[in-house]
């Protein structure tokens, strides 16, 4: 039997897609109304966390962050079940699940990092991306379960903590990626060009085919055959802001970029291709 804490959106279509594939679980959450809403999908909620995870072999979580997962981890302790197995799906620090993992092995319980890339509608579906590090026996004695939940789990070795760090790793991109589409909006809105137009001109280049170069050549750190002069880009960077200007739009990411740019060429690197910035 399975329980499973916090039910927010990803953690509500987990255990839908438990049910759905016959499986009994417990369910638990601090706001007490969204643990009552998976009854209807065959869930067993309670206002209990203990309750929750009484007799259960493995208890799943998905809260907000490192206090949150010690928090409710302690309220369920006294009735955890003897040797029971913790999988915590939750985005925490490096250091908070290395220091799980030794916490509860001390105590006489499996805790298992796993971290994911996915959406609530990836989580209802199974699929997506499950990260786990760690201990390898611990790893492969779950790992056709945790699959079957994100339809990929990618196992970064023996290191603890290390599916946390990829984990703020790919949301940093996330994030940067983000930050970085609002400046193209902001800029597109400037010239008069339409959401529309952007997406047509993606669908037909497409810049995220190049990260993999990219990155390549910033772990090489060779910069001096450049394919785009770092002038150059500083040039382009500061038309871009010019624009935005003109049009009384504000742009977050590229000032920034900008004058780090400038530093570089401050320091005699003009001529080198642009992406030394990111060395």
């Amino acid at each position: 039997m399975k329980a499973f804490l916090g039910m927010g959106l990803l953690g509500s279509n987990f255990v839908r897609a438990m049910l759905k594939k016959g499986e009994q679980v417990n369910v638990w959450n601090r706001t007490t109304s969204k643990a009552k809403a998976l009854e209807t999908d065959g869930a067993h909620a309670f206002e209990d966390v203990k309750a929750a995870v009484k007799d259960a072999d493995v208890i799943h979580l998905t809260v907000k962050d490192d206090a949150s997962v010690n928090e409710v981890l302690a309220a369920a302790e006294a009735a955890l079940k003897p040797g029971a197995t913790i999988i915590d799906h939750t985005t925490t620090s490096v250091e908070g699940a290395v220091q799980r993992t030794k916490r509860w092995k001390e105590k006489g319980f499996t805790y298992l990092h796993a971290p994911v890339f996915m959406g609530p509608k990836n989580a209802l579906e199974s699929t997506g991306f499950m990260l786990v590090s760690g201990d390898q026996q611990v790893i492969s004695k779950w790992q056709d379960q945790l699959s079957s939940m994100t339809g990929k789990l990618l196992n970064f070795g023996p290191t603890e903590g290390k599916a946390a760090g990829m984990k703020l790793i790919g949301n940093l991109f996330l994030i940067s990626l983000t930050a970085g589409l609002s400046d193209v909006l902001k800029l597109a809105k400037s010239v008069d060009i339409t959401g529309d137009e952007i997406t047509n001109l993606f669908s037909q280049w497409n810049p995220g085919a190049m990260v993999q170069q990219r990155l390549k050549t910033i772990l090489a750190g060779d910069f001096s055959h450049p394919s785009w002069e770092l002038n150059m880009a500083r040039k382009d960077a500061g038309l871009m802001m010019k624009e935005a200007e003109n049009a009384n739009e504000e742009l977050t990411v590229i000032p920034a970029v900008a004058a780090l740019m400038d530093e570089w060429i401050k320091n005699g690197h003009g001529n080198d291709d642009w992406m030394i910035i990111a060395s």
